[in-house]
């Protein structure tokens, strides 16, 4: 599992925006600045519709009075289907909507949930990490089935 310290791999994902997905380099959009990625299981699920997602949009002016230069979300689902979830949570000017359509990054982060027994394949745990520079400087990871170290008022209180 990636840790305080380690730099955050580079490859190329997909990105949902306003006029649809595009790729994007990790390298360039976690690589520079201070950047909040926090990372949920899946779009449109329950906690991560209801809580998680957004608390990172209600808090995103907090988070830029931090010197955070861009808040991402990451799920291990396509463009189209974090582009979706975005406009029906309105997070498209406040928050990056990263898709990890494959897990590749995910994996690479050492962050993989397998939730094959419950239909859903393999997915990201939830977790927030906040990076300088493509750096890991703070890492929050979930315990299974938990909410409490990576929402957004608690990472806010890390920073």
């Amino acid at each position: 599992m990636i840790k305080i310290g380690d730099k955050i791999p580079a490859m190329k994902l997909m990105v949902a925006t306003a006029d649809g997905p595009r790729e994007a380099d990790t390298a360039e959009l976690l690589g520079q600045g201070k950047v909040v990625l926090f990372a949920v299981p899946g779009a449109f699920t329950p906690t991560c519709s209801a809580k998680h997602l957004p608390g990172f949009v209600k808090h995103a002016a907090e988070f830029k009075a931090k010197g955070v230069d861009r808040i991402v979300c990451m799920a291990v689902n396509d463009a189209f289907v974090l582009g979706a979830w975005a406009k029906d949570h309105r997070a498209l000017d406040s928050v990056v909507m990263l898709a990890d359509g494959s897990g590749v990054f995910t994996k690479a982060l050492g962050l993989e949930l397998d939730l094959m027994a419950r239909g859903l394949g393999v997915r990201s745990q939830r977790f927030a990490l906040v990076a300088e520079d493509g750096v890991v400087t703070q890492l929050f990871v979930e315990e299974p089935g938990g909410f409490e170290v990576s929402r957004a008022e608690a990472v806010l209180e890390a920073l």
